[in-house]
């Protein structure tokens, strides 16, 4: 299947077609194509076949396949970024961009105690860091939103008139009379204990979006006071690989997170999104859009 990806990619090159296709023409018009032409296609898949098999074309193809998804994801991810900054509610979106901004804060101070007078020029490590705490801030903002999103739900949804639906189909059902197979009877059983078994699952459903809530408003918090911590140790702690350790430790304990978000895919509307995350600790990035 990798193989074939490679031959695909080096047929297709320009070069490639050009010459393939000049050759195949001159055979056409040589006056002795039945000679010629199958010369030039074994000599185009032999061609074909060492080029797909060279290690750096490999490596060549790879590198740009993964260039073309890092820019699709960069797409993708920046479209999410705006749905979630125009659908947040402004308490929670103050929320966001009062975190983000301690985040830019502390950072430039760290920045004036290591190199005073170099302004927000980054060094490397820092620049790690700074992709790790967008990872972090990334999750946080999309626990924001789907704190939103189950809020407005349990809202919409009322337990008491569920219990009452339920309650009404039990008694209506405790009340038929036995029936034949086949019967009307029987069809109306079936109706009501179907239409039960639907109430039963959106009560189970109701529960298990308020357990789902309640965890989000946990990992919000957590989340929260880990970014804080990482900003303020950039300050205190002059260690850049320690800081990266830590918010790659912290990165990798939001996991089980990150696949309850998943999960709630249905509720808030996201695309499911990998490990990578738009830049948010820029001054000009994110900017709220009303």
């Amino acid at each position: 299947m990798h193989f074939a990806k490679y031959l695909k990619t080096a047929f297709l090159n320009q070069w490639n077609l050009l010459a393939f296709l000049g050759a195949a023409g001159f055979a056409l018009l040589s006056g002795q194509p039945d000679v010629l032409l199958p010369l030039v296609l074994a000599g185009e898949c032999a061609y074909l076949g060492l080029l797909a098999a060279h290690p750096k074309f490999q490596k060549y193809v790879d590198a740009h396949q993964a260039q073309s998804r890092r820019a699709e994801y960069s797409r993708t991810a920046e479209q999410a970024l705006s749905h979630i900054l125009r659908r947040l509610p402004a308490d929670l979106l103050k929320r966001y961009e009062s975190l983000r901004g301690q985040c830019l804060e502390l950072r430039h101070i760290a920045m004036d105690l290591k190199q005073p007078g170099l302004g927000d020029a980054p060094q490397p490590l820092e620049e790690l860091q700074m992709a790790g705490l967008d990872r972090l801030l990334w999750v946080y903002l999309r626990l924001l939103y789907t704190l939103n999103a189950l809020t407005r739900f349990l809202e919409k949804t009322s337990e008491e008139g569920i219990q009452s639906k339920i309650k009404s189909l039990q008694q209506r059902i405790a009340g038929l009379p036995d029936a034949q197979p086949g019967t009307s009877g029987e069809r109306v059983r079936k109706a009501l204990a179907d239409n039960l078994e639907t109430s039963l699952g959106r009560l189970a459903n109701l529960e298990k979006a308020r357990e789902n809530h309640q965890i989000v408003l946990l990992e919000i918090d957590r989340l929260e006071n880990k970014i804080r911590s990482l900003s303020e140790m950039a300050v205190n702690r002059q260690e850049p690989e320690f800081i990266s350790n830590q918010v790659d430790q912290v990165a990798s304990s939001m996991l089980e997170t990150e696949r309850t978000m998943n999960d709630l895919q249905f509720a808030t509307g996201l695309e499911t999104l990998d490990n990578q995350a738009p830049q948010l600790l820029r001054d000009k990035a994110t900017q709220t859009q009303r």
